[in-house]
């Protein structure tokens, strides 16, 4: 029902690397066809057979024992966390062995004094958060989904808070990552800044499992904000919103969350979270800080809007409103789902300059208002990053076509801004083309590097990088 994923060449794996996988990790071994499609999809719209078998391996060493043997027996290895991504990571496109990190969920340490925590791949950024509820300290990150750290990690993720708290690439510290060839590497140190030797962190950080598999990860912690409050705003337009958000970001306003809802976006998540707000563009704030520093940081974005048309801007510093408003948003996939059931969400995303912002949306919004099946265009929009989501028919090539169409004109007007195909969905299968339409002058030192610490393509092929013959 869906565009088939990249082809490749599939190697099955052998009865002998089977039998030898479950001897290894007895039933945290299975082929069993169920297990086996649930690892077989993610968020995307692509299609791929499911791998030939499913690992939960609960240590680095059972990772690196797992490994050595699919290398022994030229057979793939897709690291698997929550299964959230959008562009196809995760499916086995040329067969092999899926490696199931879950069961690696430790919290290893929390150093509070240092704002630092170490923890296996497994561990979900919410199970990080309530375990650090005690402590004065939180992870900032929130790309929405409940995904898992080393997940995040291998995406390079970000979300809701990157305009203030960065993306995983400013807060990974240092990765325990196991190579090709087996071997266990320790990347970085607890150290806030190194100028020692080639920063491997962050070449692992947004490989998207092709260079290595991530098995524990440490990470920045920030203090709890003493005051938090939040803002919703009404716009008669989405240019005049986006000029609000150009304008806050560039007089130095430090908003934590800076969020564009267009009006079939508010549409979508009135029916699904029964809100009530007017069917018109919003943007949703989020301030951090003192009492004292919130209610000013609310009060100067509340002038900027003022300025722009804003509509019913309002403001409130309690958990309730606070929870149900970002709940709103990170249900904004299943809102654009719900607008038309039984049809399929293609999501993408660009990050463009801050200055770039307004025009790139706006020729954007051309093809949206004119597209005949449901569009939501939602974006972080603090940082440049916004989405569109197209609900289409899974049974018509033609919405498909188009889709892909609005697709890739989006992207190469965000390339020719001098900005990038993905702020934070990453490569996968679906950017492939992109990237290196985006990174001509450099991608043969991407498929250098990949050659070189994969010679035999074994580690979630088919993503990312053509590699050619």
């Amino acid at each position: 029902m869906n565009r088939p994923a990249e082809p490749g060449p599939r190697r099955t794996a052998p009865p002998a690397l089977i039998e030898s996988l479950r001897a290894l990790l007895g039933e945290r071994f299975s082929t069993a066809q169920a297990v086996r499609e649930h690892h077989g999809r993610d968020e995307s719209h692509f299609d791929a057979p499911p791998p030939d078998a499913v690992a939960f391996p609960r240590s680095t060493e059972e990772v690196a024992g797992i490994v050595e043997r699919c290398a022994a027996h030229a057979t793939p290895i897709i690291a698997f966390g929550a299964g959230t991504s959008v562009e196809g990571h995760v499916l086995a496109v040329q067969g092999g062995i899926a490696v199931d990190l879950s069961q690696m969920n430790r919290i290893v340490a929390v150093r509070a004094e240092d704002l630092d925590a170490t923890v296996e791949a497994g561990v979900t950024r919410e199970q990080l958060n309530e375990y650090l509820r005690d402590t004065g300290l939180f992870f900032p990150l929130d790309p929405g989904a409940n995904a898992t750290l080393g997940g995040m990690a291998a995406t390079r993720a970000s979300g809701t808070n990157a305009v203030r708290y960065g993306t995983m690439r400013e807060n990974v510290l240092a990765l325990t990552a196991v190579l090709a060839d087996a071997q266990v590497v320790r990347t970085g140190t607890r150290a806030r800044k190194s100028s020692a030797g080639y920063d491997l962190t962050r070449l692992l950080v947004g490989s998207e499992g092709t260079l290595a598999i991530i098995t524990e990860v440490t990470l920045r912690l920030h203090p709890q904000p003493e005051a938090l409050s939040a803002a919703v705003c009404a716009f008669p337009s989405v240019g005049e919103a986006v000029q609000t958000v150009i304008q806050t970001i560039q007089t130095g306003v430090p908003v934590a969350r800076c969020e564009l809802l267009d009006a079939t976006t508010i549409r979508g998540i009135n029916a699904y979270s029964k809100l009530a707000l007017r069917e018109a563009p919003h943007l949703f704030f989020e301030f951090h800080g003192s009492p004292a520093s919130v209610a000013e940081q609310a009060e100067s974005v509340q002038a900027i809007a003022a300025e722009h048309g804003g509509m019913g801007f309002e403001w409130s510093a309690t958990p309730e409103d606070r929870s149900r408003l970002w709940k709103a948003r990170h249900d904004a996939y299943f809102a654009c789902v719900a607008l038309r059931p039984g049809c399929r969400v293609l999501s993408t995303d660009v990050c463009v300059p801050i200055s770039q912002l307004a025009r790139c949306i706006a020729e954007t919004e051309v093809e949206v208002k004119t597209a005949p099946f449901p569009i939501m265009l939602v974006g972080h929009v603090g940082d440049g990053n916004f989405h569109l989501g197209m609900n289409i028919d899974p049974n018509d090539p033609r919405e498909q076509a188009l889709a892909e169409t609005i697709n890739r004109r989006m992207v190469e007007r965000a390339i020719a801004m001098d900005g990038t195909c993905t702020g934070e969905h990453g490569i996968g299968l679906g950017k492939m083309d992109f990237l290196e339409r985006e990174h001509a002058s450099d991608i043969s030192v991407m498929r250098t590097l990949k050659r070189a610490l994969d010679p035999n393509n074994l580690l979630n092929p088919g993503k990312m990088l053509r590699l050619g013959p």
